[in-house]
């Protein structure tokens, strides 16, 4: 298991992420001076990191998905990227499968494995036949949907030989549950 954090600019936080052997997650949401800066340690050195779509973070503060945005931020950052997170609807289902899908030749000349968002709603068998090495599950959606589904979608990640990321996993109980997924 890798766990990953939204960057952030404070110091201590950083250097307790690096000891603890975590990884940045980053993506359009930062933003500095309209310059976009590889995710470093607090001493400096490159943190690794992968790129997040921004889509919680417009679903949150209830604005509308920024294509642009996202892909100024994988063009700046795919290369070292441990994967990228493809475009999503938040809780959108199936509605959201057709627009990760939709993203997909936009993005995979850039070399990092890309990562289909599943949704409320969604199963394996409507995300099945898109993955495998090159494409694995990012699993989203609402928090009780996403615990009821996190053991149903690891083992699909272990039978496609694909990589699994858990999202928004903030407490011990999702800590925990991740492990068993």
């Amino acid at each position: 298991m890798i766990p990953y954090a939204s960057w952030t600019g404070q110091t201590k936080v950083l250097r307790v992420m690096r000891d603890a052997g975590w990884r940045v997650l980053t993506g359009p949401h930062i933003l500095n001076r309209n310059a976009w800066l590889v995710p470093a340690w607090d001493d400096g050195t490159p943190a690794p990191y992968c790129i997040d779509n921004g889509a919680w973070s417009s679903f949150q503060a209830g604005t509308p998905f920024n294509g642009k945005l996202f892909l100024r931020s994988v063009d700046m950052l795919a290369d070292g990227a441990d994967f990228i997170v493809v475009p999503d609807i938040v809780e959108g289902g199936l509605e959201s499968l057709r627009f990760s899908e939709s993203w997909l030749p936009k993005l995979q000349n850039y070399g990092a494995p890309l990562l289909v968002a599943v949704q409320d709603g969604m199963s394996v068998d409507d995300v099945s036949s898109i993955l495998g090495k090159d494409i694995g599950i990012f699993l989203g959606g609402s928090t009780e949907w996403k615990l009821d589904t996190m053991r149903d979608w690891g083992r699909a990640a272990q039978q496609y030989g694909c990589y699994f990321h858990v999202g928004r996993v903030n407490t011990m109980k999702r800590i925990h549950l991740c492990g068993l997924a």
